[in-house]
């Protein structure tokens, strides 16, 4: 009778498993990122506003997220990450909405900084850091690096064919409906997606109590530490700013004339190879560490986009955003097991969010700039100085943390 009773409570815990929701999750929200990330610069030109216009949008997009990503991360130190991240799904489903109803710029520009639309496909916003603490408390240390290397998979495999799905205005409007009104519906889309997101958020089993009944500081020992990433990492954001996929769809639209849909395929592929460089990242960091992997994966990606820039044929820029995209992300699940590793567990939420924060807010500065120089003609220099500033972030960063490693390496 108690063997049957322990069965069953461990089948019940298995199916209560955090990851699994948090992944399934992110499946759904990952693949509304892509497509959006892809169809704004299209919806916003098809609303008649201009590429100043359009990197000002992604501006606000980035610099709300960050105000909010600081007050839900300040909140995750005491309060269940679950109902937060149910929170954040309503906020999602109230974006989805309002900007397909959106008819002039100014509500764009507020709905862009109070909503959860994103102008890249990627880890940042809201959700990350808090499903990075419920993450982390659901997996030991030797398994965590894995652990966020399958759910980064996740998310950019969703995101991928999330990319692809961008294609389905195009290929309406040849069948006679109006391509604003496929634009519209996709942003509904987007917040279903929310919808069913915050309905998996909800059948995570609720963060166990504390014994101590005070609450947690949102950060305490690991301050420094935490306050050095932070700095750091801003440095990579501003510079993935100048490069956000919005920006590099306009540029690819601009420079070679290419079709929506084609673009989409594009951006499919680059996403699956990012997603395959995940479990990559988890094997290479075992072997070499986690800031070694992050910084000798990047250089070379931030190279092939210099050269992306560069290059005179579709063809040759095209390789080298193939060859970026292999490499590009395979920081992404070693950056976050990292930061949950070098503090302590009540700080994570605080941590993840507060390093989220500085890259939002720096990444917040620079689409706009981005979007200047390509109005005024200069259309290739926003991925050059992206480049150029990841490296110089990837020497800075292996300068500063190659000393403190996570326990798994000590």
């Amino acid at each position: 009778m108690n063997r049957r009773a322990t069965l069953l409570d461990s089948s019940q815990a298995s199916t209560r498993n955090p990851a699994v929701y948090v992944c399934l999750a992110k499946a759904f929200r990952d693949f509304s990122d892509g497509f959006v990330a892809v169809l704004l610069p299209v919806y916003l030109t098809a609303m008649g506003f201009g590429a100043f216009e359009i990197g000002l949008v992604a501006t606000l997009a980035l610099f709300g997220s960050a105000l909010t990503t600081l007050a839900f991360g300040a909140l995750g130190a005491n309060i269940d990450q679950r109902k937060l991240l149910m929170v954040a799904s309503s906020l999602m489903v109230a974006s989805g909405l309002a900007f397909a109803l959106a008819n002039t710029f100014a509500v764009i520009l507020l709905i862009a900084f109070m909503g959860t639309i994103s102008p890249s496909s990627g880890s940042g916003g809201i959700f990350p850091s808090l499903e990075q603490a419920v993450l982390s408390r659901s997996v030991a240390d030797s398994r965590r690096t894995k652990m966020f290397a399958r759910y980064s998979l996740v998310g950019a495999l969703a995101a991928a064919v999330g990319a692809l799905a961008s294609g389905s205005p195009d290929l309406l409007a040849s069948q006679g409906i109006p391509q604003l009104a496929v634009l519209k519906a996709m942003f509904l889309l987007y917040a279903l997606l929310g919808l069913v997101g915050g309905v998996l958020y909800g059948c995570i089993p609720p963060q166990p109590a504390r014994i101590v009944e005070e609450p947690v500081a949102v950060l305490g020992p690991s301050r420094r530490i935490v306050i050095k990433m932070a700095a750091l990492f801003s440095i990579d954001s501003l510079a993935s700013g100048f490069a956000i996929q919005s920006l590099v769809v306009l540029w690819l639209f601009n420079k070679f004339d290419l079709s929506l849909s084609a673009a989409g395929l594009i951006f499919f592929w680059t996403g699956v190879l990012s997603a395959f460089s995940f479990p990559v990242a988890a094997w290479l960091s075992v072997r070499i560490g986690l800031v070694n992997t992050m910084v000798f994966t990047h250089i070379p990606s931030s190279v092939f986009l210099i050269l992306a820039a560069i290059v005179p044929s579709l063809e040759l820029a095209l390789a080298c955003l193939m060859l970026r995209a292999a490499l590009s992300q395979m920081d992404v699940p070693t950056r976050a097991s990292y930061v949950m590793a070098v503090v302590t567990p009540p700080e994570r939420a605080a941590a993840a969010s507060i390093t989220s924060v500085t890259k939002s807010l720096a990444a917040a500065t620079s689409p706009a700039l981005g979007g200047a120089l390509f109005a005024a003609g200069y259309e290739s220099w926003p991925l050059i100085i992206c480049g150029v500033l990841k490296i110089l972030y990837d020497l800075a960063l292996l300068w500063t943390f190659r000393h403190i490693r996570p326990p798994e390496e000590q």
